[in-house]
């Protein structure tokens, strides 16, 4: 399972009126995803109407680490104030068992 090991499991909630907004960001968020090197899994996840969040796997601290730091935090921190109801929670989680289908 070294592959996704570590992870990242970040909610946030959209500003009243901006819930469209904020899942077409994060529609369009999976084209950087699929650029960032050390990444294994990335989703976007809608909870309810005005909650989202974000769920990413990496094999090493280092890919979760520089994962924090790129062009997708960043991306999202840009349009915090406007798309963003408070600041997002991010906690760093260790999965302990994963499938990935070779489908």
């Amino acid at each position: 399972m070294s592959d996704s090991e570590y992870a990242l499991l970040a909610r946030f909630e959209a500003n009243e009126g901006k819930e469209e907004a904020l899942a077409g960001f994060l529609t369009d968020a999976l084209s950087m995803a699929r650029e960032e090197p050390g990444m294994t899994t990335w989703f976007a996840l809608r909870f309810d109407e005005s909650s989202f969040g974000i769920f990413d796997t990496f094999p090493d601290q280092a890919g979760r680490q520089a994962h924090l730091e790129g062009e997708i935090a960043a991306a999202l921190m840009a349009d915090e104030d406007d798309l963003l109801d408070g600041e997002p929670t991010i906690e760093e989680v260790d999965v302990l068992a994963a499938m990935h289908s070779g489908r």
